[in-house]
């Protein structure tokens, strides 16, 4: 696929935010040993405002990213596949193409939540793994949770206020 010069901006841009709101607000857990942060929230706002194919590309390559720079690098390859999965499949399920009446459609909302429920399932893999100990794993599925559920909850006002702004105009024109 080819890229548009405009395209590849706005790709790069949602790709720094991504890994700027991972690093800038981190809340230590220790049962993960990993931390709770914004960056979910900017993966939502991605895949459903911009499409899979952004939020794939900006959730994770962004998310990996800022496990490189904060320190959790042994992540970074379970976290590029996990946030990448997280984006597409967002942004396949939602259908928000600013042609639309509402932001706030049951499909919008269900990629979220699948969204949130892959990377709950994702990171609970990559812990067993990490781990060798899938029950040691399974006591990050809280906070992976809380994590998706706070990012769920900065995307819903994040999310009308883009809305609201008209701020998905800027991919749909040509």
């Amino acid at each position: 696929m080819k890229m548009t010069t405009k395209e590849l901006c706005i790709q790069g841009l949602l790709t720094a935010l991504v890994t700027v709101c991972t690093m800038v607000f981190q809340i230590p857990v220790s049962a993960t040993q990993g931390y709770i942060h914004l960056g979910d929230s900017m993966i939502l706002l991605t895949s459903v405002f911009f499409g899979w194919r952004y939020g794939m590309a900006a959730g994770g390559v962004g998310s990996a990213l800022a496990d490189l720079l904060s320190g959790y690098a042994h992540w970074a390859p379970f976290t590029l596949i996990i946030k990448g999965g997280m984006g597409l499949l967002i942004g396949l399920v939602a259908d928000f193409t600013g042609k639309r009446e509402k932001f706030f459609t049951l499909r919008n909302m269900a990629g979220c939540v699948i969204g949130i429920i892959w990377m709950v399932f994702g990171y609970f893999i990559g812990g067993g793994i990490l781990k060798s100990s899938f029950a040691v794993a399974a006591a990050s599925i809280p906070e992976n949770l809380v994590q998706g559920a706070a990012g769920m909850a900065i995307f819903l006002v994040v999310g009308t206020a883009f809305y609201k702004a008209k701020i998905y105009r800027i991919v749909s024109e040509k």
